[in-house]
């Protein structure tokens, strides 16, 4: 592996958990993106910086950080050397959306039992075999991170509307893979193309391409875990080509979609 950039990840047959992501990072600065799961967190040496919904946070001392799906954040190295994390990356089968606002609001855990729960499932997580292991220590991180979250109780607060904003990123969500124009888009939504992207970005913190990007970046790298190669991913994810998937794929990952897919295990 070249120097500071060392990246491993594969999917696990283990039912709840997406994919497994370890990485040292010297100098990558991940830009505004999304997930369309869960993204929980251990940085094992260093620090990250990241700001999410808005608001900067960070992973000081032996925090753990569960990032909501679908919620904008970044991330960058808060320390000279780097950091070396580990992530999971799991599905709404383990937190469902009522989770997501208390997670925007309080998303650095300090939990010594937790964090070690979870470097445990990683373990097992890395050895194939111990599916039974894997299930038992998940069941018990997710009933764990329930209790941290503790959501509102349903109709505690009138819900917003949803908005134009809402109605946008549904029809990008829709037509993810063949994509849509701007001027499509307020079409159907009877908007104006500048105010679908001032509403979206005041929504979401980040614009609607970004949005549709990170969305197909995340598909992409699935893909990627599953074997298929990287011509055949760029067209599958949405992209023009290779070399468009390439280009924003290393954006975001750090690494070129080929070299993620070399780092991939069997689970």
């Amino acid at each position: 592996m070249a120097s500071g950039q060392e990246i491993s990840a594969w999917r696990p047959t283990v039912p709840g958990v997406t994919e497994v992501f370890h990485a040292h990072f010297t100098e990558h600065a991940y830009p505004m993106h999304v997930h369309d799961s869960w993204t929980l967190l251990i940085v094992d040496d260093g620090a990250v910086r990241y700001d999410l919904d808005r608001h900067q946070r960070g992973t000081p001392g032996d925090t753990v950080s569960l990032l909501p799906p679908l919620v904008p954040h970044n991330g960058s190295p808060a320390t000279a050397h780097g950091f070396r994390k580990r992530v999971l990356y799991l599905d709404m089968t383990q937190l469902d959306a009522s989770y997501i606002g208390p997670a925007v609001d309080g998303p650095d855990l300090a939990d010594p039992l937790l964090r070690t729960r979870i470097g445990r499932l990683h373990t097992a997580l890395a050895d194939p075999g111990d599916e039974l292991e894997a299930e038992s220590r998940l069941a018990l991180i997710s009933q764990r991170l329930r209790t941290h979250l503790r959501p509102r109780p349903a109709g505690s607060e009138p819900s917003p509307r949803p908005g134009v904003a809402q109605d946008l990123r549904d029809l990008l969500d829709e037509r993810l893979l063949d994509g849509t124009t701007l001027q499509e888009a307020g079409g159907v939504l009877h908007a104006h193309p500048a105010h679908l992207v001032r509403a979206f970005s005041a929504a979401f913190g980040l614009a609607p391409h970004q949005y549709v990007t990170s969305r197909r970046v995340d598909l992409a790298r699935r893909l990627l875990l599953d074997g298929r190669p990287p011509g055949e991913v760029a067209t599958a994810a949405g992209f023009y080509d290779q070399s468009h998937l390439t280009r924003h794929f290393k954006r975001v990952c750090g690494v070129t979609p080929g070299r993620y897919a070399r780092t991939a295990r069997g689970g």
